[in-house]
């Protein structure tokens, strides 16, 4: 038996009549801790402005890592003129992964995509947090925007450990739900004409890399066969990990409604979808399959369910003509990819010749509120245009311009900011055309 002593004491704790609850002072809070608010938290936090992140999940990195999107799309130009749209952690981003292996670029006919390693991405977001001194309130509940004088002045906040307040002079919603804009009681967007499909995503190991299928090869015998799986989904992708055994899977669509009970159950659903997706490979594709087991699930991922109504709604004419706008912030040339087919998605590339589109500041402020700036996939824009923006690299420039819109602003507004400084600060995601060796063909 060992001499050693050990801790035993315990003590009796009762919950207080009136519960404590935390103040948080800051100069902009960020709602929401995927991709486009980490580029907004980032980059005001490098502004020298007091940054707090409000997230629901208890970790950092949303969808990009917690739902495991695991691809970078619209961050290249597309044809043959393959520069680079997005910059500041973007580029921080293919920089560091690129550097320690946990970056794959995917070079299409027209078109570049950049798959990632979800872990490695995690841990560089945690890094790059702690490091920019970002105060931080995880596994927070929303519950109420207090909303006066056109300003939101503060956020009451429900968490396992307590409720906390927040205080702000400037406010970004990149909740990908509009939840700011919705608690203020300001107006919202939703699609008219039914639902826009999430994806469960799926991690899958022990892959036999040199037997996979093309992506022509794939798809066919999806199209023929999905159905005798109960795959719903028939135009699915699988993004094979080059330099690694691992393939993510893109092959599901469920619905991602805004209800709390139908929504706890679409992740079971989107599972299930899964687990017929992995059957019909496995049975379809046994040379590369066989061996192949489940490495991590990602959370529900969600596109596109409930936006602001801007001072301007980008629409998909917008988009196809590539229109430029005054008050430009970020860009890219990602098609249309509408998911409102259970069983097929819409695809409408650009990839035929010379395109770019853009964000404009002002599909990412409300008409109605002078401190609030929504990023990502919660701007205003009809499904469509919406559907072209809302991808990582726009979203990472989005997000990087509510920092500095707000910055600008201070005590005032974003409708009254000086609209040439924030273009200058901008520059590197409107103009900026450098290549990586990496993505060129």
């Amino acid at each position: 038996m060992s001499d050693t002593a050990v801790t035993t004491a315990t003590k009796i704790v009762r919950r207080p009549a009136a519960a404590k609850s935390w103040d948080v002072e800051a100069d902009i809070c960020v709602a929401g801790a995927g991709i486009t608010g980490i580029s907004a938290a980032i980059e005001a936090a490098r502004l020298g402005r007091r940054v707090v992140l409000v997230d629901s999940l208890p970790a950092l990195g949303g969808q990009a890592v917690n739902s495991i999107i695991g691809t970078f799309c619209g961050m290249f130009h597309n044809g043959p003129d393959r520069y680079q749209f997005t910059y500041g952690i973007a580029d921080e981003i293919l920089t560091d992964l690129g550097a320690s292996g946990d970056l794959y670029y995917r070079i299409g006919p027209g078109w570049t995509t950049v798959f990632y390693d979800e872990v490695a991405l995690g841990r560089w977001i945690e890094e790059a947090v702690k490091k920019a001194g970002i105060e931080m309130v995880l596994g927070a509940n929303i519950r109420a925007a207090s909303f006066e004088n056109r300003r939101i002045q503060e956020l009451d906040i429900s968490t396992r450990y307590g409720d906390v307040r927040v205080h702000a002079d400037g406010f970004v919603d990149a909740s990908g739900d509009a939840v700011l804009a919705w608690l203020a009681g300001l107006e919202c967007r939703e699609p008219a004409d039914g639902p826009i499909y999430g994806t469960q995503m799926v991690v899958l190991e022990n892959v036999h890399m040199d037997k996979q299928p093309s992506r022509e090869e794939l798809a066919a015998r999806m199209e023929e066969k999905a159905r005798e799986y109960g795959v719903v989904r028939e135009d699915g992708l699988a993004f094979f990990f080059e330099g690694k055994d691992t393939v993510a899977l893109n092959m599901t669509h469920m619905e991602t409604p805004l209800e709390p009970l139908a929504a706890s159950k679409m992740g079971l659903e989107g599972r299930a979808q899964t687990r017929n997706a992995i059957d019909f490979l496995k049975s379809e594709f046994p040379d590369c399959f066989r061996d192949a087991s489940v490495r991590a699930y990602g959370f529900p991922g969600i596109r596109q369910t409930r936006w602001i109504k801007g001072a301007y709604q980008l629409n998909v004419e917008d988009v196809r003509s590539g229109k430029e706008f005054d008050d430009a912030v970020a860009r890219t040339a990602w098609g249309l990819e509408i998911h409102d087919d259970k069983h097929k998605l819409y695809w409408e590339g650009f990839d035929k010749g010379p395109h770019v589109h853009q964000v404009p500041l002002s599909t990412m402020i409300s008409a109605d509120a002078d401190n609030l700036v929504a990023a990502g996939r919660c701007i205003d824009g009809d499904v469509a245009a919406l559907s072209s923006v809302r991808v990582m690299g726009p979203c990472m420039a989005m997000g990087a311009a509510a920092a500095h819109s707000l910055d600008l602003a201070g005590s005032g507004s974003v409708h009254q900011i000086d609209m040439a400084a924030l273009k200058d600060r901008l520059k590197d995601n409107l103009e900026r055309r450098d290549y990586r060796d990496e993505a060129c063909p």
